[in-house]
């Protein structure tokens, strides 16, 4: 069994969670005994069994795989699409099948549409994009697997510590992710924030007010960069007071599961694949413009997390890749 790992976009672009994934996937798979590369755009001698695409591929690009006799797996991340409400998912598969019938095959081809009922097997995170595969896109509910983020034994592993004042926030310094309104509430509602993460650009007009909030408040707000150093992340995470992520979007955030697997308890936005994923498990906030409202709800997070139950522990890397394995040997040992 060969798998062949795509995507669109190259890692030095843009950084990220994602990045993290499809590593961590990668590894785990050939721990496990399978044979992974990454498709090589250029090379005309590469094969595979399966293209397990990371994104949505063309339709064209399907049919082209199936015609060289290899399956594709579509594991699109829904991050946009899985945190907008009923009412506009409702909205969306109206006009899509609208404009199926007004315009153009050729649009239709280009919104790849079509990929997901002729891919072999689609991969959600959580059971919310499962369902969303299926209502927006018409995969097929028995081609649809639910197959979530791991977590690396560092995090699984670490030693239980005391914990202190500060919440932390790992995270992208980035619009999406709404670090500046955190912080901002954070100042408002006088707790201690440790903003761990860093911008695609130090030049970002987004990011320079995140620092500039930083160096003005620096006993509130905390901002040091990245950290690369996972068992010090580990650490950080034992001994934070709590773990704050209030996303506009997301799919499944994988700092909220390394934040769980160190038992911390989770404030987070309150969207469908933070809801499907921990349930009553995790505290919610609403999306919302007002400090003043984000600052209260943080405010009584902070004042409760001491007392809370921690999140239950999400599943390892090696577990993700044991359920990966499975569905592609049914894949090779089955014909559409």
């Amino acid at each position: 069994m060969k798998i062949l790992f795509d995507h669109v976009m190259p890692f030095s672009l843009a950084h990220g969670g994602f990045q993290q994934q499809l590593a961590q996937t990668k590894s785990a798979l050939e721990r496990a005994g399978v044979e992974v590369d990454y498709v090589r755009w250029w090379d005309a001698t590469q094969r595979g069994d399966i293209i397990h695409f990371v994104g949505r591929p063309m339709p064209d690009y399907v049919e082209f795989a199936h015609g060289q006799g290899c399956k594709v797996v579509i594991g699109e991340l829904l991050t946009a699409t899985g945190s907008r409400s009923r009412r506009q998912l409702a909205l969306q598969k109206f006009s899509t099948n609208i404009l199926r019938k007004i315009l153009p095959g050729t649009f239709a081809t280009r919104m790849a549409w079509d990929s997901y009922r002729l891919a072999d097997a689609c991969i959600a995170l959580t059971p919310w994009e499962a369902h969303l595969m299926n209502y927006l896109f018409d995969a097929p509910k028995e081609r649809v697997h639910v197959v979530p983020n791991g977590v690396e034994e560092i995090f699984l592993d670490s030693q239980k510590s005391v914990r202190g004042q500060w919440l932390v926030c790992t995270a992208t310094i980035t619009e999406r992710k709404r670090v500046l309104e955190l912080a901002q509430a954070a100042v408002r509602a006088q707790t201690p924030l440790w903003i761990i993460g860093r911008a695609y650009s130090e030049s970002d007009v987004y990011a320079q007010k995140v620092f500039a909030l930083a160096k003005q408040y620096p006993q509130i707000i905390r901002y040091e960069g990245a950290i690369s150093d996972r068992a010090r992340l580990a650490q950080i995470y034992r001994e934070a007071r709590g773990f704050v992520l209030l996303s506009g979007m997301e799919s499944l955030s994988l700092s909220a599961l390394e934040a769980a697997a160190c038992e911390c308890p989770l404030l987070l936005s309150d969207l469908p694949w933070a809801r499907s994923a921990f349930g009553n498990t995790a505290n919610y906030s609403p999306l919302t413009n007002s400090v003043e409202t984000t600052s209260r709800i943080l405010r009584k997070f902070y004042d409760a997390a001491p007392s809370l139950q921690p999140p239950p522990k999400p599943a390892t890397w090696d577990e993700v890749a044991r359920q990966l394995k499975e569905i592609y040997t049914r894949l090779l040992s089955t014909s559409r």
